[in-house]
């Protein structure tokens, strides 16, 4: 009787039967080592010269529907009307001793003028005017300062002017900028802290957890540093490609968050794999053995899994809007980067340290197991009962996913702001003295012929509270700008039907504009075109696995389950940012809705995890 070998019988190469495509590029790594460690180093210390300046150099804005009429009413104010649009920055002057255009009041609206006439990014500065920006009290009063540039230009001038403005304050007047690109300064700002306080929070627990399940100090380091590589890539990427078309500063939130999650689960599919592989075959010859063997089981899953979440993202650029397309963008370069360094970066540090991967290692660390036999014995339960299991994870899911039919979306209010954000301060006071529609002001560009008769549309209106004397152009353009105060505030729903009526009413020539209107034509859009990205991500998704499987049958309830998991993280999203379960805990305010990108923009998210989880 034969015996039969523990090892396949080996090629000169050192591979069993002839390696596959990965295999074959993992052992072309090896051979290449050189070359490989030095493009990445070429590539990390080049793009990184440029990471630093991520968070300056992005901006928050471009959250607009191309092509609507606001974002043209906009355009118009900017070009014809001194930049007095949605993106002018709004700075609040309150004297709590007399009028505001009297005294101490006076001099510092004089020298909030001269600060702001300073800066290059701003086109017109408009003192306080009697009638529309002064309180009937006359003590508080709004400096509005044009937009002299685009969106996101003008909120780096909001980020570099606020701390300057706010230090005119005195004992007597307090000055508070406030306004849509203040706004978006102020989130990103919040955004950042928070940002990096869940990262020094997550980091080490991270790392905890892959030193738990890897069992040894060198192993567990190694996704870490995969997810590092990827991060300072993509940052580098982020900042070049800003120089020739804006890229919002969520592309990089977004980014650092899919290259940490992916890059730990590629690193620990590829790390165990190959652990495995290697105690299978000891000594020298094994290492090119193990790497091959690595790369054509993990490294083959773990390529699908990359190129399941890039499709699914993908279906975001169908929305047109700059903020989704840089977002989805960022995500997907994170991924790409993170993946290159999955399938070539890791192979090389693998097989450079060989058995030095366990150096380190824990009491418990068994580097030669590929399979847990806790795990194991998880997965024998559930399959000796599958009916009973699958029927009680189904109900789960469905009970989870059931709030989903009371979800309310809209525009982010001015909630999403700490209370101590200068944009609130700002919009409160804006509203507590000139009226509660003031912060969402309409502004309709009109023919200077229409005029009157869109005054008087505007005035005869139930929705608005106060219409401004016309604004002629600054040039020989025909149009004049006509504002309008609403009677609710810029969240409020009422504000919608508002604008779908003077739509109606108004003269043909004329266009509704305002940082209000924009969210509001946002909004439309994300409402139109989230149905086809749910069916275009659904479509990719389920084409992917039965490529991937060559399974119909599979790849179907694969699509479906990822499908149910999506609809159940939504339902709980409702819960608790709609209605507010758990709000106190989490350390947040509820709108009362969530917000109109989410579903569109974290169900290809949510979809692309749980599909790369079903490709695994």
């Amino acid at each position: 009787m034969t015996s039969t070998a523990p090892h396949p019988p080996a090629t000169p190469s050192g591979v069993a039967h002839g390696p596959g495509p990965l295999g074959r590029l993992g052992t072309w790594v090896l051979d290449h080592r050189r070359l490989v460690a030095g493009v990445w180093a070429l590539l990390i210390v080049g793009l990184g010269i440029f990471a630093p300046r991520v968070e300056h150099d992005l901006s928050g804005a471009g959250w607009q529907a191309d092509g609507s009429d606001s974002v043209a009413a906009r355009d118009l104010a900017v070009e014809h009307f001194g930049g007095n649009a949605s993106s002018a920055i709004q700075v609040v002057v309150r004297s709590s001793d007399g009028p505001v255009t009297e005294g101490e009041g006076a001099e510092v609206v004089a020298e909030v003028t001269a600060l702001l006439e300073g800066d290059s990014r701003i086109a017109t500065v408009v003192p306080p005017q009697p009638g529309a920006t002064l309180s009937q009290d006359g003590d508080t009063g709004v400096v509005l300062a044009g937009a002299g540039a685009d969106t996101n230009e003008m909120v780096r001038a909001a980020t570099d002017l606020k701390e300057d403005l706010v230090a005119l304050s005195t004992d007597t007047v307090e000055v508070t900028p406030t306004g849509s690109s203040l706004l978006w300064s102020d989130f990103n700002e919040a955004n950042l802290e928070a940002m990096l306080k869940s990262e020094m929070m997550s980091w080490p627990v991270t790392l905890a957890i892959l030193v738990l399940a890897f069992g040894a100090l060198v192993a567990a380091g190694l996704p870490l540093i995969l997810t590092l590589a990827g991060l300072v890539a993509s940052a580098g990427s982020l900042v070049l490609i800003n120089e020739l078309v804006p890229v919002s500063i969520w592309a990089m939130n977004f980014a650092m968050m899919f290259a940490l999650a992916l890059g730990i689960d590629y690193a620990l599919f590829i790390v165990v794999r190959y652990r495995a592989a290697r105690a299978a075959r000891p000594g020298p010859d094994g290492v090119a053995w193990a790497v091959a063997q690595t790369m054509d089981t993990a490294g083959k899953a773990v390529l699908l899994s990359g190129l399941t979440v890039l499709i699914s993202l993908s279906a975001v650029m169908l929305v047109p809007s700059p903020s989704f397309r840089s977002m989805a963008g960022g995500i997907m370069l994170s991924v790409v980067f993170v993946l290159g360094a999955t399938l070539t970066l890791l192979p090389l540090v693998l097989g450079w340290l060989d058995d030095r991967i366990n150096k380190f290692a824990l009491p418990w660390s068994r580097s030669g197991e590929h399979r847990s036999p806790t795990f194991a014995a998880w997965g024998e339960r559930l399959w000796a009962r599958p009916w009973t299991w699958g029927l009680a994870s189904l109900l789960v899911l469905l009970a989870l996913a059931a709030p989903i039919l009371g979800l309310k979306t809209a525009m982010p209010s001015i909630k999403v702001l700490p209370e101590d954000a200068s944009a609130r301060i700002g919009y409160d006071v804006v509203q507590a003295e000139l009226g509660e529609g003031a912060p969402g002001a309409i502004g309709v560009v009109v023919e200077k012929s229409q005029a009157e008769e869109t005054s008087s549309v505007l005035a005869a209106d139930s929705g608005i509270a106060g219409v401004l004397p016309a604004m002629p152009a600054t040039d020989d353009s025909g149009l004049v700008l006509v504002q309008a105060v609403p009677t609710v505030d810029p969240s409020d729903p009422e504000l919608g039907e508002t604008v779908d009526r003077l739509r109606g009413d108004l003269p043909s020539s004329a266009l509704l504009g305002g940082a209000a209107v924009e969210n509001l034509d946002l909004k439309a859009q994300l409402d139109e075109s989230t149905p086809i990205v749910v069916a275009v991500v659904l479509a990719l998704g389920f084409l992917l696995l039965l490529v991937a499987l060559q399974a119909p049958l599979i790849s179907l309830l694969g699509t479906l389950v990822s499908l149910l998991s999506t609809a159940a993280a939504f339902g709980v999203a409702r819960l608790v940012f709609q209605e507010g379960y758990g709000a106190d805990l989490l350390g947040f305010e509820s709108q009362g809705f969530l917000d109109a990108w989410a579903p569109v923009f974290f169900f290809a998210m949510i979809f692309a995890i749980a599909m790369d989880y079903t490709v695994f």
